[in-house]
């Protein structure tokens, strides 16, 4: 049985919720969680039990000396490489280390960012891009500290059309790839080459989610194996183009593989490192960029002993491919930690049935398509965090972080984009003009099971 990791109470009595009664909120509590025992391809697992059943004051955040900043900083200068996956993050996760811990809060606020970033308003020129030029974008987030640059904007355009919305399919912001300064290198310990990805917004972007068929990834044409597939809707985002517009975009593949190559050239030389983080399908752009990266040897740097390492932190991702995709990420080395919420009905799909944990007869034989079922790739961090005023939290970043950040008190702050109240409305908008998603039944019972509990 895989080992589980405690972590003290979660307190939802002090979250801000819309004011609803004058009553205090109840608790609403799920206990432990049982976990699966390992097999040939499930991920491992490490459990953080956050029950939220007991109530307590909020627990103030410690102000961190000056002193013992700079210390953690010198220590992870020195231990990067184990932080970034080196060892599959072996006894860092159990318990759960501080400076892993403080990582995952780092890059997890470099994806908020691009939720913080993101122009929402349809009246503005802007609309469904970034609001920010890429000089000054992490300054007007608040970011102006993080030590990173910019270097380019990513754009994505989904190969679909759907009659919910006027307007053909165009690439809007995706996220950007950003490098470490100088200064920060010396933090660091090497120079980190980051590129975030936000989650699904857009009608296109929703029903790409729902195309949930496996397709051949062949992303390497040297070599195609057939065998490695990866969901349709994904890899259509991945690596669709506007090439029938005179002044089209490149595809979000093309433009992260030139920039991504860009970088490695003008720091070649340097201790390097390329992570990658994202939420919800920004999970899933960054498993696949950070495949296509390792397939194409982009991160070789010579020998099989001296590869930059690819790192992915993924916060409440779904599924992306097939067993033999898992497996291929596996032995080209690259790391991922899944951080999920147990609760969240986002890292289910696909796959609610077919995926990494079917076995029949005890787990001592397969169906002949089992190659054919969805897989999770990487170790899983579980938190459990739950609040009946406010369902849509399961899946909130910014719940993620806060709960990462203050483990007995989260805040909820809902200033980003609710995705699972978007994909209700968009599953609800597209059974009324008849589109068919290959699993829009299960999608909205589970989104529908999350608002009902």
């Amino acid at each position: 049985m895989a080992s589980k990791v405690l972590m003290p109470c979660l307190n939802l009595n002090h979250t801000a919720f819309p004011a609803r009664d004058n009553h205090q909120p109840q608790s609403h509590s799920f206990g432990r969680v049982f976990l699966p025992k390992k097999t040939g391809i499930s991920s491992p697992r490490q459990s953080v039990i956050a029950n939220n059943s007991v109530l307590t004051k909020p627990t103030p955040m410690v102000s961190i000396a000056p002193n013992v900043a700079a210390k953690t900083s010198s220590i992870l200068s020195h231990f990067w490489r184990e932080v970034q996956g080196l060892n599959n993050w072996e006894n860092l996760v159990e318990p759960l280390n501080p400076i892993l811990r403080k990582e995952i809060i780092r890059y997890g606020e470099f994806v908020a960012a691009c939720y913080k970033a993101f122009d929402l308003d349809p009246n503005s020129k802007r609309y469904l891009n970034c609001k920010y030029g890429k000089k000054g974008m992490l300054r007007e987030v608040g970011m102006e500290n993080s030590g990173y640059q910019v270097t380019k904007y990513i754009y994505a355009t989904p190969d679909v059309n759907i009659p919910i919305q006027n307007g053909a399919s165009c690439g809007r912001w995706i996220g950007y790839v950003a490098v470490s300064s100088d200064d920060a290198v010396k933090k660091l310990g090497r120079r980190d080459v980051l590129i975030t990805f936000r989650g699904t917004v857009t009608n296109h972007e929703w029903i790409a989610n729902f195309m949930s068929s496996l397709t051949p990834a062949r992303l390497d044409p040297h070599n195609p194996r057939p065998e490695v597939k990866v969901e349709s809707g994904f890899l259509s985002l991945y690596t669709s183009d506007e090439t029938n517009s005179k002044f089209g975009l490149e595809s979000c593949r093309e433009q992260l593989l030139s920039e991504v190559s860009r970088l490695l050239n003008e720091f070649k030389g340097e201790q390097l490192s390329i992570t990658l983080a994202g939420h919800s399908m920004g999970s899933a752009l960054a498993l696949l960029l950070a495949y296509d990266i390792s397939e194409l040897g982009l991160n070789k740097t010579g020998s099989d002993q001296d590869q930059i390492p690819v790192t992915v932190f993924s916060f409440g991702g779904p599924r992306v491919g097939n067993s033999s995709f898992k497996q291929r990420c596996e032995e080209l080395g690259v790391k991922v930690l899944r951080i999920v919420n147990v609760n969240d009905p986002i890292t289910k799909l696909p796959g609610v049935l077919l995926n990494e944990n079917f076995r029949v007869l005890g787990g001592r034989y397969e169906f002949p398509w089992s190659c054919s079922c969805y897989a999770h790739v990487g170790i899983e961090l579980v938190l459990d965090f739950f609040s009946v005023q406010n369902p849509s939290c399961v899946h909130d970043l910014e719940t993620y972080i806060s709960l990462l950040k203050w483990p007995k008190s989260v805040q909820i702050q809902k200033e980003g984009v609710d995705l699972l109240q978007r994909a209700r409305e968009f599953i609800l908008s597209a059974q009324n003009y008849n589109i068919n998603l290959p699993w829009k039944d299960t999608a909205i019972n589970m989104v529908n099971m999350d608002h009902s509990q």
